[in-house]
């Protein structure tokens, strides 16, 4: 056994302890091993494959495994095989914030941080990278960035970018933002690797050079609370399904909101109205981005004056609570985060409501 072998082996058998299932990865390279020819015809179903049954490789992180047996036979015996060690972020129970470093040319505003609308006299000079964005995400939350978190595994990736690791509570299947992520993201420059996915294991080395611990803390720390909320308002944790008789809470929330528009400005009722429509279907309608939005800016309303929050703040929770029934704490994470942001942020009467 060559010392790559060795040192992929000891990895791969280092994670399995940590309770991490593992998958190989291409020589040199941070892709999973290629699928056998069988796997490779089209039109093959990776759920009847019968490679995942049969202790192979195929399907990437689908096949990854916490059995010892397995995990010695892929990288000690098996010549050939890549030294690289991929774990499977869902079953693994984590949650990993890809930061990336690269040199870009900066997107439109509003793709900057997904969901918090950045207004154009903000001077945006040196922001350059995910580094920036999710620093500038943590300070509207009054938190520090998960890339000085020293409390938690963080790993350095060759091309300059940092991966941060967290355990998630085993209740809360969160999704990847990158692959089969579904258009979700965090912010610029900054993917999520959970359910769905798959991170390169400290100690890996590829081509582009090695990924290498940062610190002396070798475990993941629990996923900060700010950051559940950011992840949860950005769509990383799917919706429950709600009950499936939609005409009373559609009722209820075009009441609400009928409610708050007599109370308060009417500009409040047009804000409102995206999060009370979403009333009239069981799940989906991007009802976490029009709460987030309409938060944000009933925020913005409050800070400039031309609300009460007293009174937007009550409306804005009753109509999400009727649009969405039983979700009552994702949906005051969600108003409290967007709230926070739009109150850094006066909507004057001249200005544009996002």
């Amino acid at each position: 056994m060559g010392v790559g072998m060795a040192a992929g082996l000891r990895t791969a058998r280092w994670c399995v302890e940590q309770g991490w299932p593992v998958h190989p990865l291409a020589r040199g390279r941070k892709t999973p091993v290629a699928n056998c020819e069988a796997c490779r015809v089209p039109g093959h179903s990776r759920r009847r494959c019968p490679c995942l049954t049969g202790g192979r490789w195929c399907h990437g992180f689908h096949a990854a495994t916490l059995d010892r047996a397995r995990v010695d036979q892929w990288w000690g015996r098996r010549p050939g095989m890549g030294v690289g060690v991929g774990v499977a972020c869902g079953h693994a129970g984590l949650v990993v914030i890809d930061i990336d470093a690269h040199a870009r040319p900066l997107p439109p505003r509003d793709q900057l941080l997904p969901g918090i609308p950045i207004p154009e006299q903000v001077d945006l000079t040196g922001l350059a990278n995910g580094f920036h964005t999710l620093g500038l995400l943590a300070a509207l939350s009054g938190a520090a960035s998960p890339a000085d978190d020293d409390t938690t595994l963080r790993v350095r990736t060759p091309s300059g970018g940092l991966h941060v690791w967290y355990r998630a509570h085993r209740s809360q299947r969160w999704q990847c933002s990158t692959g089969s992520g579904g258009g979700r993201s965090l912010a610029w420059q900054v993917d999520v690797r959970a359910h769905g996915g798959y991170i390169v294991a400290p100690g890996t080395a590829t081509a582009a050079g090695a990924y290498t611990p940062v610190g002396p803390v070798r475990e993941p720390a629990p996923l900060p609370a700010w950051l559940a909320g950011e992840l949860e308002r950005t769509s990383h944790l799917p919706a429950v399904p709600a009950p499936r008789w939609v005409p009373p809470r559609a009722r209820q929330a075009v009441l609400a909101a009928g409610r708050a528009s007599h109370g308060t400005h009417q500009s409040l009722s047009t804000v409102l109205a995206p999060v009370a429509r979403c009333g009239h279907v069981p799940e989906g309608a991007g009802f976490s981005d029009a709460l987030n939005r309409a938060a944000y800016t009933i925020g913005g309303l409050v800070a400039a004056g031309r609300v009460s929050r007293d009174e937007a703040e009550p409306a804005l929770r009753d109509v999400a609570f009727a649009a969405r029934p039983g979700q009552e704490r994702r949906t005051e994470q969600i108003i409290r985060s967007g709230m926070a942001a739009g109150l850094e942020r006066p909507l004057h009467a001249r200005r544009r409501c996002p």
